[in-house]
């Protein structure tokens, strides 16, 4: 090895530390060192581990169990290779039914190593995929369960060594508790939701909507919205238009894998839940709302992005106000069909 000068030690050992310092973790530590707050994470940093040959740590928040799209959206965030998923966390009342459903999916998965995390409302109502879950006990699940699903959100922020992205699916009242316990978790993660209606309301219509996962509790997401962290949403503007038909959602359907399977299985129990008719055969997905925030913890190139101030308001809208919060919005596709085309490949593949 060619002996290093003093002038050359110091030149390398100089761009190494700057190069550390420029890293996500090196900011915070810097920052630390400095008696300052550390800059929270930004899309730039998680989705830059790409390009350093890592995987993003992820944790997904969710209300499954209501509405079928979160289910489309676990299975598309376990078929994603770019994501290391940490923890997964059942949301908003009915928390050990949403665990069941967690822990039977993952076990088919073959995931048993990611834990799940069950929110503090922890009824056991039957739900509309209860009919799948059947008789599923919860403590044989193989992996992890953690009764105290806040504890267990703020620790695996705290540990990661890189920033984590946090998706969130829901109301967030698990995420409204974790930033009122622990406010220093903002600074090491991002927050990725699928929340409210900025131009655009269900089904593109040109009327803005109180979208579901805002106004079944407003005043969490106020919370969230107030903490100091990046925040990334798709609103319904985006997110309110994906669906499968035709031959692309034929692919899912007709698919042999076993998470598909299941996946079409719970379909099913949750269309047969809402209706008392037996039902045909599905020939299309129900709105796939969450995996579009699942896309966003990987990608914005098929979206254009737009930085908006909205104000979370008590009745449950998302409006634009000079005064409110800078989010990161989904604000249009640039193409959707290319969408719906990763999404059929990520739900398909091997």
């Amino acid at each position: 090895m060619k002996a290093l000068s003093r002038r050359s030690f110091l030149a390398t050992g100089g761009s190494i530390m700057t190069a550390a310092a420029c890293s996500p973790l090196g900011r915070v530590l810097g920052a630390e060192a400095a008696g300052t707050d550390p800059k929270p994470p930004t899309a730039r940093d998680t989705l830059g581990l790409r390009r350093q040959d890592k995987k993003i740590p992820v944790i997904f928040d969710s209300d499954i169990g209501d509405d079928i799209d979160d289910t489309w959206a676990l299975v598309l965030m376990l078929k994603s290779p770019e994501f290391d998923v940490r923890l997964v966390a059942s949301d908003y009342t009915n928390t050990v039914y949403r665990a069941k459903i967690f822990a039977k999916m993952l076990e088919v998965a073959g995931r048993t190593d990611i834990p799940i995390a069950i929110g503090p409302q922890k009824d056991e109502k039957p739900g509309r995929q209860s009919a799948w879950v059947g008789d599923y006990d919860l403590a044989k699940y193989p992996g992890k369960v953690h009764e105290d699903g806040i504890a267990a959100i703020i620790d695996t922020i705290r540990a990661a060594e890189e920033p984590i992205t946090l998706v969130a699916v829901g109301p967030v009242p698990n995420i409204a508790e974790v930033v009122r316990r622990a406010p220093d978790v903002a600074h090491k993660a991002r927050f990725v939701g699928m929340h409210g209606s900025v131009r655009r309301g269900y089904g593109g219509s040109a009327e803005i909507s109180p979208e579901w996962n805002v106004k079944a509790d407003p005043k969490a997401l106020q919370q969230v919205f107030a903490a100091d962290w990046d925040i990334t949403v798709t609103p319904l503007d985006t997110c309110g238009l994906v669906h499968l038909t035709g031959e692309k959602f034929q692919q899912v359907y007709r698919s042999e894998d076993p998470l598909l399977k299941a996946l079409m299985a719970n379909y099913q129990a949750w269309r047969e839940a809402q209706e008392k008719k037996k039902l045909d055969p599905p020939d299309r997905s129900s709105t796939l709302f969450d995996t579009v925030a699942v896309y966003l913890g990987l990608s914005q190139r098929l979206v254009d992005m737009e930085t908006v101030n909205l104000r979370v308001t008590d009745d449950g809208f998302t409006r634009i106000d000079p005064a409110g919060r800078p989010v990161h919005c989904a604000m249009n596709w640039k193409s959707l069909p290319a969408f719906e085309d990763l999404l059929v490949r990520r739900l398909t593949a091997g």
